[in-house]
């Protein structure tokens, strides 16, 4: 089993704006750092230029980020010690404060590629009944010998 995080957060600007301009310089190289990352696997891209974001129809100030990997303890020390930590320190300039889950997490089988649309109702999963093995986060979180894979998004807890 690989673990799936997805997070979304919501830009104080649009992303060509000069308040963005820092954040948008720092995605190509935490890119490249998660991507060649002990324990990483996939990570949903927006286009072939480093800097593209994934384009949805959630709106376009909210930007998500999407990747899967080996373990809990790969994911952890890419994001809290790793470069990203420092770009993760400065959020707040870039984005609002979220007043609901912005991160879930969940199990999928080796090989794998959760959608889009599923990753969004794991989170709205995890917003209206709290984290379970289905989606859940660093804090609240569920084994994969806990966890109840459904492939589908439709089928996520209701």
């Amino acid at each position: 089993m690989h673990l799936a995080q997805f997070n979304v957060a919501h830009l104080r600007a649009p992303l060509d704006s000069p308040a963005l301009a820092d954040f948008v310089a720092a995605l190509e190289p935490i890119n490249a750092l998660s991507d060649a990352a002990p324990g990483f696997v996939w990570r949903m891209k927006g286009g072939e230029d480093p800097t593209d974001t994934i384009q949805h129809e959630y709106g376009d100030l909210l930007l998500v980020n999407f990747s899967v990997w080996e373990s809990r303890e790969a994911l952890w020390n890419f994001v809290y010690r790793s470069a990203h930590l420092d770009v993760m320190r400065r959020r707040r300039e870039w984005f609002h404060r979220a007043a609901e889950s912005y991160t879930v997490m969940w199990w999928v089988p080796g090989g794998y590629r959760p959608s889009l649309d599923e990753a969004m109702a794991r989170l709205e999963l995890l917003r209206a009944q709290g984290p379970g093995p289905e989606a859940f986060t660093f804090k609240d979180f569920y084994e994969s010998s806990d966890a109840a894979y459904l492939p589908a998004a439709a089928e996520v807890r209701k």
